[in-house]
């Protein structure tokens, strides 16, 4: 997986800020403008991926996390990639 640059955090930040409907528009536009690039192998992959995560829920051996919760864990890390961004040249480690 890549990381995300600093113009990625920025973006990524200002999208949660949005409502639930707009997020969701702009998670549909994001996917559908990947869905001609997904190779089949990788759609197998991770159509295989989901069904073992139902499963895994289903049965009550994965847990949730709420939403907020992941949200606030998200806008933290993204707050403290900023922030090392902002300090790196001055060796700052948070």
């Amino acid at each position: 997986m890549s990381q995300m640059t600093p113009e990625v955090s920025r973006l990524l930040e200002k999208a949660l800020s949005l409502s639930i409907d707009e997020q969701e528009a702009l998670a549909d536009s994001l996917i559908s403008n990947l869905s001609d690039k997904v190779d089949e192998g990788v759609q197998a992959a991770w159509e295989a991926e989901i069904g073992k995560r139902i499963a895994e829920l289903d049965s009550g051996k994965a847990k949730t996390t709420p939403w907020s919760e992941v949200r606030r864990r998200n806008l933290r890390m993204t707050q403290r990639l900023n922030q090392i961004g902002q300090c790196k040249h001055r060796s700052i480690h948070l």
